[in-house]
């Protein structure tokens, strides 16, 4: 097996079919995924993420909301906090170097893996359930003409191609809601190197609350996941050799996102569910980084 990248376009490379009905429910959402609070917000600097904000809102920069650019100036500012999310994710794949390769698990479009690819000057491997998406990754990476080093490619998260202990570092960013942690964290423990990293930002359902929340159950049904609790991570981890040594809740740096997203042109309808969820504690966004041993 190799990794190196090739220039077949996905739609005619051998995509492997999905390997269950639900999985081809996800494909399918994410194929006929168009909306404006992603594509616009990559428009801003071609970065085009699949992921929410994080930081404090720069109220000067937005200026007057009577303004006729008060609109743009938004939709820039909701682009930067999540561009600030994936740089924070960044921050914690501990030391890489420009012979290493990286695996985002889940990679939507590609924006977190040009960053990356920016960042450290190695190969990012990419896999996503959908062809459009990584059709679109790889256009974009040809573009950037760094599709030596980029790749998107389609399979499944749960059984990829990579070998044994050959990545140095990977991640999930909001895509671990789609499957079964058990065999997510195996599978990202079986090719991370030992000593490798593994960090995931995430939402999560809090055991204290004791159940889902109707809020939590709302944005299940809006994306066709299943989100897990803080504790079935930890658990998970715990039982496929990745030790966590880092936890930061990170709901109280996502709320101003939030609350700025549902002022926008931009709603999708799920932004009461997500704001009124953190501020009842029911559902936690948060960071775990943890090493391969």
């Amino acid at each position: 097996m190799t990794t190196e990248t090739t220039s077949i376009p996905t739609a005619t490379a051998k995509i492997p079919a999905p390997a269950t009905p639900y999985q081809e429910d996800i494909a399918r959402y994410w194929n006929n995924e168009a909306r404006p609070v992603n594509l616009r917000l990559g428009d801003v600097d071609g970065l085009y993420h699949h992921h929410y904000g994080i930081g404090a809102v720069d109220h000067a920069a937005l200026g007057d909301p009577a303004h006729s650019e008060y609109e743009k100036k938004v939709v820039a500012e909701l682009h930067r906090l999540e561009s600030a999310q994936a740089e924070f994710l960044m921050d914690h794949l501990g030391p890489v170097g420009p012979g290493d390769t990286l695996v985002d698990a889940g990679c939507g479009r590609g924006g977190s893996m040009v960053m990356a690819h920016r960042r450290f000057g190695c190969r990012v491997e990419g896999v996503t359930l959908s062809t459009g998406q990584a059709d679109f990754g790889n256009g974009r990476a040809r573009e950037l003409r760094i599709d030596d080093h980029v790749r998107s490619r389609v399979c499944n998260m749960l059984d990829t191609p990579f070998d044994k202990g050959s990545v140095t570092a990977s991640w999930n960013n909001e895509s671990t809601m789609y499957v079964d942690l058990h065999d997510l964290f195996g599978e990202h423990s079986r090719f991370l190197k030992v000593g490798g990293r593994y960090v995931t930002i995430t939402g999560c359902w809090n055991p204290r609350y004791g159940q889902p929340s109707k809020w939590v159950s709302q944005i299940n049904a809006h994306f066709e996941c299943n989100i897990h609790s803080r504790r079935e991570y930890l658990r998970a981890m715990a039982d496929n050799r990745l030790v966590p040594h880092t936890i930061v809740d990170l709901t109280p740096d996502t709320l101003p996102y939030w609350e700025l997203r549902a002022t926008s042109s931009l709603v999708t309808g799920i932004e009461e569910a997500f704001i009124e969820s953190y501020r009842d504690g029911s559902f936690q966004y948060v960071l775990i980084a943890a090493d391969r041993v």
